[in-house]
């Protein structure tokens, strides 16, 4: 039985839970494979994995493949984790900011990940915030940069916490474990509707593959997106499975927490790309410069697997 190589960039996260319950909780194997998770931080450093061959599979920020596949060339999306920018924007809790408030980061250090903060300065920006004159610094989390198996999201609270930032744009558990905590308050939650019009779809969790794979092993492409695809639907189905998932991919004190986090993300389980997402992602990246030409839907997505994106 052929061993498929699953690369996350964020292990300890409801964000790319999907793909890393499809290997805890035996979804690969029922498709015909054994499949192992591998924690590769950032995004960009995942995607290069994919690219040298390393890993077969990256669940990861969709927008992100173009770090090592410039204008999507030799990749493809071959399904959503679940649909939507999916990043909150936590501020220290003593600043007290007002839910949906932009101002709140003026003068401010907020950390963010790698390709990942993309998608906050585009939205800062879209919603009239000059990151220069505002005095607005976005940056990796003090001792996250060269750490290839950084959980981010928590690196964040803890940073948070510590003082070292003023706010970060990061995950659901680090958002949680923030909140929990006391020493965070959620700003902005893209996916429930805060933030400019249009960042919904900035980006969304998706799973990738190769061109090369797909050529060669087109049974393995099919597989992961039916592996993920029932995981999302036993999820749906019996949210408390996350917590039994849980236990073998986390901590204990997170483990704890990953089924309420699931439970508010299940409503944007869906595995289709739409063109709409696609349309938004492909604008959002030329906007901020990582791509230059307008690829059609085709180009971005693997479309001849679009028939197992059943939920």
């Amino acid at each position: 039985m052929a061993t498929l190589k699953l690369a996350v960039p964020d292990l300890i996260s409801n964000s790319y839970f999907p793909v890393a319950a499809s290997v805890a909780l035996g979804f690969f194997r029922e498709q015909g494979f054994d499949a192992a998770i591998e924690l590769i931080f950032p995004v960009s450093k995942a995607y290069e994995a994919l690219r040298d061959g390393a890993v077969d599979f990256v669940g990861g920020s969709a927008h992100s493949a173009l770090a090592a596949f410039p204008e999507w060339q030799g990749v493809k999306l071959l399904c959503a984790q679940a649909q939507g920018m999916y990043w909150f924007l936590v501020m220290r809790a003593d600043i007290a900011a007002p839910r949906g408030d932009l101002a709140c980061v003026k003068g401010r250090n907020i950390g963010a990940a790698p390709w990942v903060e993309m998608g906050l300065r585009r939205l800062l920006i879209e919603g009239g915030i000059d990151l220069a004159r505002d005095k607005v610094t976005i940056a990796p989390v003090p001792g996250t940069a060269g750490e290839p198996t950084v959980n981010f999201g928590l690196a964040a609270a803890k940073a948070l916490e510590d003082g070292r930032i003023d706010g970060f744009w990061a995950n659901g558990m680090g958002t949680e474990v923030a909140v929990r905590r006391g020493v965070g308050t959620v700003v902005l939650d893209v996916r429930r509707g805060d933030g400019p019009q249009g960042c919904f779809d900035y980006t969304l969790a998706s799973l990738a593959t190769t061109d090369r794979l797909i050529a060669d092993h087109p049974d393995q492409a099919e597989a992961a997106i039916r592996a993920v695809c029932a995981t999302q639907r036993a999820l749906k189905q019996n949210p408390d499975r996350a917590t039994e998932a849980g236990a073998m991919l986390f901590p204990p004190s997170e483990a704890a927490l990953i089924a309420d986090l699931i439970r508010r993300d299940l409503p944007y389980y869906d595995p289709a790309i739409p063109e709409r997402a696609v349309s938004g992602m492909n604008a959002f990246a030329r906007d901020i410069g990582i791509l230059k030409g307008d690829p059609a839907y085709r180009d971005v997505v693997a479309t001849q697997f679009s028939g197992c994106w059943v939920n």
